[in-house]
């Protein structure tokens, strides 16, 4: 009768373990290697799924349509490369003033504090002289019905439906200052709702529902929105109409060098109802010196979007794309000019 050896168990359990430990390293290198390829990366998430990292280096921004969204929201992707390190880009980001570029279409672009008060719009007292200033004052004077503002904030308009000098006349410069600090020291969340027209729509609730439709990117970027972020205030042009708007900028380091940031516009006179743009940045090489492979994802909801169909929606989005483009090659002039 075979006898068994008491240490030939032992032996086959190690080896086994072995094996295991193996097909786990080779598993977790697998990983390691796709996560540390940037076009890999991206391609998970976003509709490029396949770039020439060395052509978009030398060429323009590639833009393109997002996936199809429903009801008032639609997107558009873009992604470019940049000259230096993704912190580098990032903090270029959060320093860029879009209003240096009249293509651009933004009259005024400044940052604010902590708690902001009405004298931080005192910009808006001398607003240029243009058509868009003009409809967002005509607009103020006669509360248009799609001026967006709260039942409470007719109020503090209801003096000023006379009022002239300049572009923007100082009570109208004044109301708006008012309304805006309120709104600003409020906060992404906190915003009071768009009723003045007896419609109650509340901009965090847009903002949420911008990525309930992208799921791949909403986990990509979760929780990036965290927090109050660096605010800023805009008077910009909107199809021909002035708008002002509020938003908030966010970033955040990742691993292996890589860069979150997200401005969110929580607020808007008109024009649209919220808007988020959100970046992801990875370092590469281009031309054998660093930079930042950036991807970046734009969202809107407005209540003109909600009516448009087939080729119309397509003509939104297109139109959209264009004034990305436009943005995006903006700013890699401005950080590869050093600006």
């Amino acid at each position: 009768m075979e006898t068994k050896n008491p240490e030939a168990i032992p032996q086959r359990v190690v080896q086994e373990r072995m094996r295991i430990l193996s097909f786990l390293c080779l598993t977790l290198v697998a990983v390691a290697k796709a996560s540390a390829d940037p076009v890999a990366e991206m391609a998970s998430f976003s509709v490029f799924d396949k770039v020439d990292l060395a052509e978009l280096a030398k060429g323009e921004p590639k833009v393109a349509h997002g996936p199809p969204m429903g009801g008032r929201y639609i997107s558009a992707q873009s992604c470019f490369v940049v000259p230096g390190v993704p912190a580098r880009v990032s903090e270029a980001l959060r320093q860029w003033n879009p209003a240096r570029h009249s293509e651009l279409k933004v009259l005024i672009h400044s940052d604010l504090p902590g708690s902001p008060t009405a004298a931080n719009f005192s910009r808006l007292s001398s607003a240029p002289d243009n058509g868009a200033v003009r409809s967002l004052v005509s607009a103020t004077q006669k509360l248009a019905p799609d001026l967006q503002i709260s039942k409470g904030e007719e109020k503090k308009f209801a003096a000023v439906a006379n009022a002239t000098g300049g572009a923007m006349p100082a009570p109208i410069a004044a109301a708006w200052a008012d309304v805006l600090s309120v709104r600003a020291r409020a906060g992404r969340s906190a915003q009071p709702p768009y009723d003045h027209t007896g419609q109650a729509v509340r901009p965090s609730e847009e903002l949420n529902g911008l990525l309930r439709q992208q799921e791949k990117i909403r986990g990509k970027f979760s929780g990036v929105l965290d927090g109050k972020g660096e605010q800023f205030w805009e008077l910009l042009t909107a199809d021909e109409q002035g708008v002002l708007t509020l938003g908030a900028s966010y970033r955040r380091s990742g691993a292996n060098g890589t860069f979150q940031a997200a401005d969110a516009l929580y607020y808007a006179s008109g024009g649209y109802y919220a808007g988020l743009t959100l970046y992801q940045m990875w370092p590469v090489e281009a031309g054998g010196r660093p930079a930042t492979l950036v991807w970046r994802g734009d969202f809107i909801s407005s209540a003109t979007i909600a009516g448009l169909h087939g080729i119309e929606r397509v003509a939104a989005e297109s139109a959209m794309m264009r004034d990305i483009s436009k943005a995006v090659s903006s700013f890699r002039r401005d950080i590869g000019s050093g600006r």
